[in-house]
């Protein structure tokens, strides 16, 4: 179990990260960011992310044709988001909880130096530990 400041941290020490955070999605604010930002603006990033989070994550089209978990009675339709530039790599994934899983990781990747399928690994073990509270 960790907390959001060591979840990014650990987030950031993944090949080609260039910043990382943690959103609420409903609100677009964000929860704690480390290193840089798109436009080096952190608050408009996680605004302008979370209206993604938001479209995928209550979109019916992602909607798994399974009912949700019994144990939770929530599920999201979708693990991540990914946004291809033709510099960077976006990976949004969501983070499951049991009271409303609204957050979700930002990871943005230099895209020739970053790994997307070693990105993707790592933030699902990160969201997995992340603790909120």
């Amino acid at each position: 179990m960790a907390g959001i400041d060591e979840c990014l941290l650990e987030a950031m020490q993944v090949p080609g990260a260039l910043g990382a955070s943690v959103v609420d999605w409903t609100s677009g604010l964000s929860l704690g960011s480390v290193g840089d930002a798109p436009h080096q603006d952190p608050e408009a990033t996680a605004a302008e992310t979370a209206e993604l989070a938001r479209m995928a994550a209550e979109h019916p089209a992602f909607v798994p044709d399974e009912p949700a978990d019994s144990a939770t009675g929530k599920e999201l339709p979708v693990e991540d988001v990914i946004v291809t530039t033709r510099t960077a790599y976006h990976v949004l994934r969501f983070v499951e909880t049991t009271f409303d899983s609204s957050v979700f990781f930002h990871l943005w990747l230099d895209r020739e130096l970053g790994n997307l399928a070693m990105a993707r690994l790592r933030l699902r073990d990160l969201a997995d530990r992340l603790v909120l509270g």
